[in-house]
């Protein structure tokens, strides 16, 4: 007789443990219309910021993308003139390209920069429809986008 209800132990197990998860409160999210409160230190999108003023932070020193693993970023220098004033420096950055298809957001390159000039948004919505579209040059790095916040910067 213990031979036949053998196989119905796992089975009423089984049971009691769906019977508990039905009860249990839901965690779906209606992520379009409804959003997770992200955690504060979340690294998302790269964005390049500006002075009060609106001239670049970026002076072109290159430090981002010698503290990137994946080799992600490439930054080329220009002088700066009176006439050509881009940032406070002697420097500006002429080219500044980050493909985000090799990015791992690690953050290195925003601790590395001297002028905080470079940060990470709340954005994680970074699809595409082509390769190209990827790599984000200077002025995409600049514009400001509709759910952008600045965050705190860790920095004393």
């Amino acid at each position: 007789m213990a031979r036949l209800f053998r196989p119905i132990k796992p089975l009423l197990e089984g049971l009691g443990i769906t019977a508990k998860h039905i009860t249990a409160r839901k965690v779906t999210v209606q992520y379009p219309e409804q959003r997770r409160k992200l955690p504060k230190r979340f690294r998302g999108r790269l964005y390049l910021r500006r002075w009060d003023n609106g001239l670049e932070r970026c002076v072109g020193c290159s430090l981002c993308a010698g503290a990137c693993p994946a080799e992600a970023i490439y930054v080329e220098a220009a002088a700066n003139t009176e006439e050509h004033r881009v940032s406070p420096g002697e420097r500006y950055a002429k080219v500044y390209k980050i493909n985000m298809l090799r990015c791992i957001f690690c953050g290195y390159c925003v601790e590395a920069c001297p002028v905080r000039a470079l940060g990470m948004s709340d954005i994680f919505e970074l699809s595409d429809y082509s390769r190209g579209d990827f790599i984000y040059d200077k002025e995409r790095l600049l514009e400001p986008t509709p759910n952008f916040f600045e965050k705190e910067d860790p920095s004393p």
